[in-house]
């Protein structure tokens, strides 16, 4: 039987789905395809291009500024005063990569310094202290990492935590107190290049560190892992990536690193105090933004945080040749923090901040604003 006319004309008209609300939400990544990685590997090339016309405007106006920022000298005294900043960016940039942040690191190096005065006003040999030191470095990175892992905290109030616990430990190893009898055959290495060369040590450390590091990221399975994991942790997971172990591993890493930065900073300055390289971590994560790593995690580069350091360093470097107001140099610091957080995200910032009829949809001009948004005639 034909169906009533008037009752399919009578019958409510369903209306047009709207592909915003009824769309599947979006998969993770899958570690196993590899068309993310090289969607991120594409955008890391295009900031890494645009840092590197950065680094030459910062040579073009460092030259300009002042006669002696390109000489030898010059170079070798800005590779010195960076050297350690450059070397803790490295497991930074795996950390950010994978989703979890490190703001301990500059505590790690205080207390390392700490340490390393302390057993040596106590006559211990200097292999013994770098034992030590290098133990005392596990284990911070491994109590930042089994409370971001194991215990599940936020890796960013772990580390402000650690952050102020560490130093507070370097407080109570030296106190007021001030060691500065280390042998020459120590300090030199913080202060004079290697031999026939001008290239200081802590350079040349952070030079085969960059390419160790960047080996593992790039070119091996764990690196990929590293990437899965910042992409979406639940996905790592799925595809039998142990997230957590590899998290703790990170931090440990991170622990270590920054405690033989600690010892490198100690012979520079010849000094070990309580601290010692206080505020540094602000420097590391700016280097790291900076060279393209997305604060999201997932996506970034080494060659572009190695091009940061460059550019933070240089920069750094031109400004005090030219009389800059030191105290005001965390102004640029904290620009550079901002401006890397936000160049890179701005797309994402822009869909997650704006309501839907502000953002459009593709292939379709946006919608009107609602009524209420709009001017009076």
């Amino acid at each position: 039987m034909e169906p009533d006319p008037n009752t399919r004309a009578s019958a409510p008209e369903a209306a047009p789905a709207d592909p915003a609300d009824t769309a599947a939400p979006a998969a993770p990544a899958d570690p196993a395809d590899p068309s993310w990685l090289r969607s991120a590997a594409r955008g890391s090339v295009r900031w890494e291009t645009g840092l590197g016309l950065l680094v030459v405007a910062i040579v073009i106006f460092g030259a300009m500024a002042s006669p002696q920022f390109l000489t030898s000298g010059n170079f070798f005294n800005t590779g010195v005063t960076s050297g350690e900043i450059a070397i803790m960016a490295l497991p930074m940039t795996l950390i950010i990569i994978s989703g979890e942040i490190d703001l301990s690191v500059a505590s790690i190096l205080g207390m390392s310094s700490a340490l390393l005065g302390v057993l040596w006003s106590h006559h211990w040999p200097m292999l013994a202290i770098f034992v030590m030191v290098a133990l005392l470095g596990i284990a911070a990175g491994l109590i930042n990492g089994v409370l971001v892992t194991r215990v599940g905290l936020p890796s960013l109030a772990v580390t402000i935590g650690t952050l102020a616990l560490y130093r507070g430990v370097a407080l109570i190893l030296l106190g007021a107190k001030t060691i500065s009898n280390f042998p020459a055959t120590y300090t030199d290495i913080g202060v004079l290049p290697i031999p026939h060369t001008q290239i200081p040590w802590n350079i040349a450390i952070f030079a085969v560190l960059a390419v160790i590091f960047g080996i593992v990221l790039h070119a091996t399975a764990a690196g990929r892992s590293l990437y899965a994991m910042g992409a979406s942790p639940e996905a790592a997971l799925f595809a039998g990536i142990r997230v957590k172990r590899v998290k703790t591993l990170l931090y440990v890493v991170s622990g270590l690193v920054c405690a033989m930065c600690g010892v490198l900073w100690t012979f520079r300055l010849s000094t070990a105090v309580q601290n010692n390289g206080l505020g540094l971590e602000l420097d590391v994560v700016a280097i790291v933004l900076l060279g393209g790593v997305s604060i999201f995690g997932g996506k970034g580069s080494l060659a572009g945080v190695v091009l940061a350091v460059i550019a933070f360093a240089g920069l750094q470097n031109a400004l005090l040749l030219t009389n800059f107001n030191q105290e005001a140099t965390g102004i640029v610091i904290g620009a550079l923090l901002l401006v890397s957080v936000f160049a890179p995200n701005a797309g994402r910032l822009r869909r997650l901040g704006l309501p839907r009829w502000a953002r459009g949809r593709p292939g379709r001009p946006a919608p009107p604003p609602p009524s209420s948004l709009r001017s009076s005639p």
